[in-house]
């Protein structure tokens, strides 16, 4: 068969994904799924797991960004130093105040990628912003809407 018939070219190149927090509905774990399944290329008809053939994810407005329940004050992220006994939770609400919210969903994001050796690169293509302005405009060229449907940039 030859390899020239359809466009699976098409299929393996990647595409840059906008999200806009403030427009979305959808809480932390939500939106952090379809972001996850963006990175790893599922939407793609030719998705393989030893493939990498995910896309990039920009990701503006995370300050805006909704929590369902009491997370911020019960969700805690296990932190190990090198030291024995020297391991110890921190809350969400800290991770907040230090690093910013753009961390919560990254660190969300990789939790939910699998643990291998495409992870790295996957994580990489996540672009998080917590204002509106980001350097990757031109590149755009896909928006998820409220319902989580990629509607393309015409």
């Amino acid at each position: 068969m030859s390899q020239t018939i359809g466009k699976a070219r098409l299929a393996f190149s990647r595409t840059w994904h906008f999200v806009d927090v403030a427009k979305e509905q959808r809480t932390l774990g939500r939106l952090a799924t379809s972001i996850a399944q963006t990175l790893q290329g599922k939407h793609k008809p030719v998705y393989n797991t030893g493939h990498d053939c995910g896309d990039y994810v920009v990701v503006v407005n995370a300050d805006k960004l909704r929590f369902s329940g009491s997370k911020l004050q019960q969700k805690e992220y296990f932190v190990q130093s090198s030291q024995p006994g020297h391991s110890h939770h921190v809350a969400v609400k800290r991770v907040i105040e230090n690093q910013g919210v753009s961390e919560v969903l990254r660190r969300t994001v990789a939790g939910m990628l699998p643990r291998n050796k495409l992870k790295r690169g996957r994580i990489a293509r996540l672009k998080v912003f917590e204002g509106t302005e980001h350097p990757y405009k031109q590149n755009l060229v896909a928006y998820h809407d409220e319902a989580g449907v990629v509607v393309k940039k015409d």
